[in-house]
């Protein structure tokens, strides 16, 4: 009986470890909302805490985790490490649908329930305006997000990863690390962590070693402009405090101030590295708990993964580096929903990564942010001679999941987002496998827009046109009821729908036939995938040049345009069936930033139809008015609405959707007639 009652309790502790969660420490549990039912789901409850892993140097599906063999180890021999998480789930299981969508958090927040339940932004959502509609708990879908990324700032709620440091027989490890970044105003120093929409996006590495000649300081005055290298005696590792210098190695100062208009650069001696590919394995393992583990808080019948932009890149990386796999070789993601990631990757899996670190118009550039293979098959790079495809270890493995792979305009101009279904050399459409479907979202930004529109600064950017409001949230919830069923019970969701190169909807730049209106240009160029010389052991994840070296860029190509300047192709909302104004996913910077003709990060422009034949006549406006094209306000809301039960029809957006959907249309005539 002893034996037997052993051989189940290792049965049991066999099982429980085999997710790689070893253990897990609940700091809070709350209802949600008060205990508010939703629907049939029932009430909902909260959960937070801490979720502690082990790997093994010695598993191949750890392989990847760059410098894993150089972290401390335990007595088994496994590098541990934790992530916070957080759960909303139905409180009786039997009530859950089994489904656990699982974002991965974009430097450490929380977004899916503003993006499908139309809440307001929360780390902590407790509130009706932060918990929304209630649109995925309706369904009793268990949401949950678990920290990836080391460097994310100790802010209240933010999700972090805590990893260990990689060292060499017990003693540091060196390396160079860069910094890059703009001014919007003189300022007399700078983080030298990644700065993103006005706030720290990570932390980034101190400096090290001060006094090294290693470390140098440079201006330049547009992206591929040469360097000037600033004297050393100008500038210190010091923050502004009350117009004073005071040292801080995280900080750089520079007498004289640093002045808009500028590229400042910055390459450091850093110690130290954080072993930050563990922010995969914590991903994966997360995943693999909640689907394989029989004490795990919720479990998954399926599991999504979602991440948008950053942690879009992410996945990317994620499933190219074969994590979707775990330990055991079984399938992580069911599905992934990979949102305005464009092309990218991202500085998330080698030495003196720095997560946060992206690819701007003017700023975080030359980061290991886009590299080839950029589509889903093998293709071939006709410069470098190498080949592969994003997806080749997942089918290796037979662990590809669904895929919705979702680009809004602005990722064609500023996230090179046509390479994900082209060839390399852009001469030629690629093939897109059955697994995967990519959706052009036509005349959106990065992100939703304020509605009405406004030419205010938002997120501290400041651009030159108001911002496009155009709405995702519908579109999102159509997907993810789509995902559902496409994984659940194997029903086709709506084919791809992307501008392509043989119908001449894809195009480069120079070839976009944009009309002449006034005020309103194209930017100069399109943000360019470049090929990249990081040093001779960048194969193993180790970046020894920097700033890289640079080759041959990749071809970006964008959608064509029609007669009033918006996209063609793609999945078209009722706002460009039927426009009031042209709504692009660029915007020039405000020319007092500097840098003017550049594009603004991460927003469109939205410019109105002029109201009255007499308006374009007298702007010499070449796009028909309002008033020509509808006639009155009830003639547009029956176009409006007809263009919505399209998208109805076609799956892309939901019925119950529908009112809400016409609601805004009405929203929009009247602000555009006032």
């Amino acid at each position: 009986m002893k034996r037997l009652l052993f051989f189940l309790a290792t049965l049991l502790l066999s099982q429980s470890l085999s997710a790689r969660v070893v253990r897990v420490e609940v700091r809070s549990r709350a209802d949600l909302f008060g205990g508010r039912s939703f629907g049939l789901a029932g009430a909902y409850e909260k959960i937070s805490g801490t979720l502690h892993f082990a790997v093994s140097p010695k598993n191949s599906h750890d392989k990847a985790i760059v410098d894993l063999s150089l972290a401390p180890r335990n007595a088994r021999g496994e590098v541990e490490f934790s992530a916070d998480f957080f759960i909303v789930a139905p409180k009786d299981p039997a009530r859950a649908s089994g489904t656990v969508l699982l974002e991965v958090p974009n430097r450490g927040g929380k977004a899916i329930l503003a993006l499908m339940n139309r809440a307001k932004g929360s780390t902590d959502p407790a509130t009706a305006e932060e918990i929304g509609d209630g649109f995925l708990m309706r369904r009793g879908a268990t949401v949950a997000w678990v920290g990836w990324q080391w460097d994310v700032r100790d802010y209240p709620g933010r999700l972090r990863l805590e990893a260990p440091v990689a060292r060499e027989g017990g003693k540091p490890i060196a390396g160079l690390v860069r910094a890059d970044f703009v001014v919007d105003e003189k300022a007399s120093s700078h983080p030298l962590g990644h700065v993103i929409t006005g706030s720290i996006g990570g932390t980034g590495y101190p400096a090290a070693e001060k006094d090294s000649a290693q470390n140098v300081l440079t201006e330049r005055d547009g992206p591929m402009v040469a360097r000037r290298v600033i004297a050393r005696s100008l500038w210190r590792f010091a923050r502004e405090e009350n117009g004073s210098a005071v040292p801080d190695d995280r900080s750089v100062w520079l007498d004289g101030g640093f002045q808009p208009g500028k590229i400042y650069e910055i390459v450091y001696v850093a110690h130290d590295p954080v072993v930050a590919g563990l922010g995969l394995a914590a991903i994966r393992d997360a995943a693999s708990w909640f689907k394989n583990a029989p004490d795990a808080l919720v479990r998954a019948g399926r599991v999504y993964g979602v991440g948008i932009s950053q942690s879009g890149r992410l996945l990317r990386l994620f499933l190219s580096q074969g994590f979707n796999a775990d330990e055991e070789g079984r399938q992580v993601f069911d599905g992934v929903f990979i949102h305005v990631a464009g092309a990218g990757v991202g500085s998330f899996n080698h030495r003196f990564a720095q997560p946060s670190r992206d690819a701007q118009p003017v700023s975080a550039l030359f980061y290991p942010t886009d590299l080839f293979p950029f589509t889903s098959l093998p293709e071939k790079d006709p410069v470098n001679r190498t080949q592969g495809g994003v997806l080749d270890r997942a089918r290796a493995e037979k662990v590809v999941p669904k895929i919705f792979a979702t680009n809004t305009s602005y990722e064609y101009w500023s996230r090179a987002a046509s390479l994900t279904s082209t060839s390399a050399d852009g001469s030629t459409d690629a093939a897109i496998p059955d697994d995967v479907r990519i959706y052009f979202l036509a005349g959106l930004q990065h992100f939703s827009g304020p509605f009405p529109p406004t030419a205010a600064a938002s997120r501290g950017l400041r651009a030159t046109h108001p911002q496009n409001p155009n709405p995702v949230a519908w579109l999102w919830r159509a997907l993810f009821v789509g995902m559902d069923a496409w994984v659940g019970d194997r029903v086709l969701p709506p084919e791809s729908r992307y501008p392509r190169v043989s119908d001449e909807t894809l195009v480069l730049p120079d070839a976009l036939r944009f009309p002449a209106i006034p005020s309103l240009r194209p930017p100069a160029r399109a943000h360019q995938a470049l090929r990249m010389d990081l040093g001779p052991r960048w194969k193993d994840g180790i970046v020894s040049v920097e700033p890289p070296r640079l080759g041959a860029p990749f071809p970006s190509l964008v959608p064509q345009a029609d007669p009033d300047g918006n996209d063609v192709g793609g999945v078209r909302i009722p706002e460009m069936e039927v426009p009031v104004a042209t709504d692009t996913g660029w915007n020039l910077r405000d020319p007092a930033t500097g840098f003017s003709g550049e594009r603004v990060s991460f927003i469109g422009s939205h410019v109105p139809f002029p109201k009255t034949r007499a308006d374009r006549e007298r702007a010499g406006d070449p796009r028909l008015s309002i008033e020509e094209r509808y006639g009155s306000r009830d003639r547009y809301l029956g176009l409006y609405a007809q263009a919505a039960m399209r998208l109805v029809r076609e799956r892309l957006l939901l019925p119950e959707d529908l009112p809400d959907v016409l609601a805004r249309g009405a929203a929009e005539w009247d602000e555009a007639m006032k």
